[in-house]
């Protein structure tokens, strides 16, 4: 469960009435297995998100059930180093707080920052096969098509907006400056026009187009003659995906698809500013 899921979840457990009690990864030293500001939801039948797993969650867990028993509701840190104290093989240390999970504080945790912005321009196979994943990954979309009938009955998670419009390639301009863009459609006139206004864009950060190298250099072909400038045809990414992973399933396809904007989300991340 994502951080906006998560946060979700709450806002549920709270309009419902629901007892639980938050769990947060107050600081972390070393290796863990989640970094701070990380929370997770328990109540006496229930948990959601996740502090990690393995015998530190366990214990938080029975711990904030015991605490949520006895109606203990004040913030309670508790120091742990994952070695000695759970056996658990990280070797780093965090502490942990738990307290009753309330309106305020809730509204005390941290917004949640996406990992990428991205337009997903088709809800074909590969399409519906990508936003599956990301349902469940700290990122905004807005997954574009012209054909209604294509976007999947039932509802997207929150971070996914569907945008049936025509003519599509018109959104281009709608995405914020340094966004991705991932242009897989039915049609490869559609494609076409879609891609030519994401490079005329020029101030995109990853444009991954479906198809092969042969599509790749026809594509070129085209926008060479039409002015645009070699550097900017060269970031191109046709065929998408990172390399190594085999198999043309849409669900194949899907992850190395998401592993590459993530592989590209974290170099921007560690890039100075």
């Amino acid at each position: 469960m994502n951080g906006a899921a998560l946060r979700h979840a709450a806002e549920r457990w709270l309009v419902a009435g629901r007892a639980a009690m938050q769990v947060q990864v107050l600081a972390a030293r070393g290796s863990v297995p989640r970094d701070a500001g990380t929370h997770m939801l328990v109540a006496a039948d229930d948990v959601a998100g996740t502090i990690g797993g393995g015998q530190l969650e366990l214990q938080a867990i029975a711990a904030a059930r015991r605490r949520l028993a006895v109606g203990e509701c004040e913030p309670r840190d508790d120091a742990i180093a994952l070695g000695p104290s759970l056996g658990q093989c990280c070797g780093g240390a965090l502490t942990l707080r738990s307290e009753r999970l309330t309106r305020p504080a809730l509204a005390a945790w941290p917004a949640v920052e996406p990992r990428f912005v991205l337009q997903l321009y088709g809800a074909g196979h590969v399409g519906r096969a990508i936003v599956r994943l990301l349902e469940g990954i700290d990122c905004r979309v807005q997954w574009i098509d012209e054909r209604e009938g294509e976007f999947p009955s039932a509802p997207s998670a929150p971070h996914i907006e569907r945008v049936c419009v025509e003519p599509v390639e018109a959104e281009v301009g709608a995405a914020p400056a340094g966004a991705n863009y991932l242009v897989l459609t039915h049609s490869h006139d559609l494609d076409l026009r879609i891609t030519e206004a994401i490079l005329e864009r020029g101030d995109f950060g990853y444009l991954g187009l479906i198809g092969s190298k042969t599509k790749r250099a026809r594509f070129t072909h085209r926008f060479e003659a039409r002015g645009i400038a070699a550097d900017t045809l060269s970031r191109i990414t046709c065929p998408i995906g990172i390399a190594g992973i085999e198999g043309k399933e849409p669900e194949v396809i899907a992850v190395a698809v998401v592993a590459q904007l993530l592989q590209r989300a974290a170099r921007q991340k560690e890039m100075p500013r």
